[in-house]
């Protein structure tokens, strides 16, 4: 049985990441229904607030996810987190992706988010990779992953079936621990 998977809370400027509550429930619903969040990321809009509550219950506080919230309006506004990096099972690696509610798109918060958890991934986690994968579709992603410095490594064919269960292709990016130090550290 999955047990719950502890996140510590995190604050950048304009943002609390921390973790994720069956309480959310509503705010997720809110932003993974629109048509536009979810087919990006390869799954379907949420149907209704329970289908939300199970996807809190069963994978966002059982993996290592944050709920990302505003601070000013003290509304959550996404999601962000790690999984295993399934393309390199041997070493130290982590994938992360994340999701963003349509109406806080291009104010910088999904770098925001981003870069603070690059950060705690090779602080806290030791990591020796981060992975990051995107749909050659997604150029909104594509460009929050190039401002946090991941390097494009390339495209894989047909190599992401979605929740409709066609197939898409998907963009490959990695950054390595001695690339987050030059960028990061310096």
């Amino acid at each position: 049985m999955n047990r719950i998977v502890r996140v510590p809370q995190i604050e950048t400027d304009r943002l609390i990441l921390r973790m994720w509550s069956k309480r959310d429930a509503e705010a997720l619903f809110d932003y993974a229904r629109d048509p536009d969040v979810g087919p990006n990321a390869g799954w379907k809009p949420h149907s209704n607030v329970g289908e939300s509550r199970m996807i809190i219950d069963q994978l966002f506080r059982r993996n290592m996810t944050w709920a990302i919230v505003e601070k000013e309006t003290k509304t959550v506004i996404g999601s962000i987190g790690f999984e295993p990096d399934k393309y390199r099972p041997e070493i130290n690696s982590r994938e992360m992706g994340y999701s963003l509610a349509k109406s806080r798109w291009g104010r910088g918060y999904m770098t925001e988010a981003a870069k603070c958890l690059i950060q705690y991934a090779f602080r806290e986690l030791k990591l020796d990779v981060l992975m990051i994968r995107t749909s050659e579709t997604n150029i909104r992603s594509q460009r929050v992953i190039e401002k946090c410095g991941f390097q494009y490594e390339g495209t894989l064919r047909r190599a992401y079936r979605t929740y409709d269960r066609g197939m898409r292709e998907v963009r490959c990016y990695s950054m390595l621990r001695e690339e987050y130090e030059n960028l990061y550290l310096e």
